[in-house]
């Protein structure tokens, strides 16, 4: 049972009174009999969701003024399940709120449910509890439905889901989406489950709010993928998420390459670990959305282009605090720039199959500290000190 038994085994009528209750407001115990009503009534929620039964959605529920219509916001989402647990309830009179893990799996994508941290304010009338508002918890991140009605559009290996996009927006995303998931399946031989999962909130603080975090930190990032590195593939899928505000004003082969770009991080989410320095893995990506493409160096990368022909060429490979969003513009580029060409060398002068190889060594290893080290050695046949010099030379002869 959810929450915390309270009660005294000293004084038997204590006891009874006492006994199976959840932790209350101020410390007053909640009988269990309120628990039980509650995960009741949102066992009746969540069927009512996945049944797309308004009417029976609407009797769990006395919505307060301005809070978000969750079933009408996402009964545009294609569910496999819907489910809430309660872990907390906290009561006052006929008033009560409720902490609950809310578990959810978009059909044909999720192999896994979503979690999400919800709390969900509670009213009794008649001898029965209502749902008067339903949020994201304190510090967690929103739901692309708290933000408005979700609509979707299905592609042949994508699902993209927006907020305040037209029609017309959601399908160029689908395209891009599907176009994005053969071109990963081609650079990368790993078994992946190749779908993506697109969500595009209406604004920047939309795409904040999806994740938790400062508006601050993500403009300018035109899209981010989320995701537990070295999660198993068995773990739920990854989100892209666009920024709509700095993902608008790329044009059509920009788009493309940012979405090929996410999709690798989907596609290797499961052998990139802790072990994993960023420059590898958003090298990676950005090579794979550059592959094929014709794009040079001189074309791809010309903040680092400008420090080599001012004679500040980089001494080593990009360190992880580089690739700070809220950082330096200049520096970041030139931290993904750098990090592009190294995996670019590397597939030049060893062999795709190699860099792909080095890859999954490196996100195998038990630990970042001789991560890239063992795979230098194992996979490349070279060392820390002689890949930087080669790395180095190859940016003097591509962009000087």
């Amino acid at each position: 049972m959810a929450g915390h038994r309270r009660g005294s085994w000293v004084v038997a009528l204590c006891f009874a009174l006492c006994l199976a209750v959840l932790a209350g407001c101020g410390g007053d115990p909640v009988p269990d009999a309120a628990a039980g009503d509650v995960r009741r009534l949102l066992e009746r929620r969540a069927q009512a969701v996945l049944d797309g039964d308004e009417a029976a959605y609407e009797r769990t529920e006395r919505l307060a003024r301005g809070a978000a219509d969750v079933f009408e916001n996402a009964r545009g989402i294609p569910l496999q399940s819907w489910e809430y647990r309660l872990t907390r309830l906290d009561r006052s009179g006929s008033e009560a709120t409720a902490s609950a893990e809310l578990r959810y799996r978009v059909k044909g994508y999720d192999r896994a449910p979503l979690t999400a941290a919800r709390t969900l304010s509670l009213e009794r009338h008649g001898g029965q509890w209502y749902v008067t508002a339903e949020r994201p918890a304190k510090k967690a991140g929103e739901q692309l439905w708290d933000q408005g009605r979700v609509m979707s559009e299905r592609g042949g290996r994508s699902l993209v889901l927006g907020v305040g996009q037209s029609a017309s927006e959601l399908r160029a995303y689908r395209e891009l989406a599907d176009r994005a998931v053969p071109a990963v399946r081609e650079a990368w031989p790993q078994k992946w489950p190749e779908r993506v999962v697109v969500l595009a909130p209406r604004s920047l603080d939309g795409m904040a709010g999806l994740l938790g975090a400062p508006a601050s930190g993500y403009r300018g990032i035109a899209a981010v993928t989320t995701g537990e590195a070295g999660g198993s593939r068995r773990a739920p899928a990854d989100r892209i998420i666009i920024n709509p505000e700095a993902y608008g004003v790329l044009g059509d082969f920009g788009k493309q390459v940012v979405l090929t770009h996410e999709t690798t991080h989907v596609a290797t989410r499961a052998l990139t670990s802790a072990a994993t320095p960023l420059w590898l893995s958003e090298g990676f990506a950005d090579w794979v959305g550059y592959r094929g493409t014709g794009r040079t160096p001189a074309q791809a990368a010309p903040e680092l282009r400008r420090a080599v022909q001012e004679g500040r060429l980089p001494g080593a490979l990009p360190k992880d605090e580089e690739f700070g969003f809220a950082g330096d513009a200049e520096r970041l580029a030139g931290a993904y720039e750098g990090a592009w060409l190294a995996c670019r060398m590397i597939a030049q002068q060893w062999g795709e199959r190699k860099l792909t190889d080095f890859y999954r060594a490196v996100g195998e290893h038990k630990q970042r500290a001789g991560a890239v080290e063992d795979a230098l050695r194992e996979v490349l046949d070279t060392t820390p000190e002689d890949f930087t010099a080669r790395w180095r030379t190859y940016l003097r002869s591509e962009l000087g």
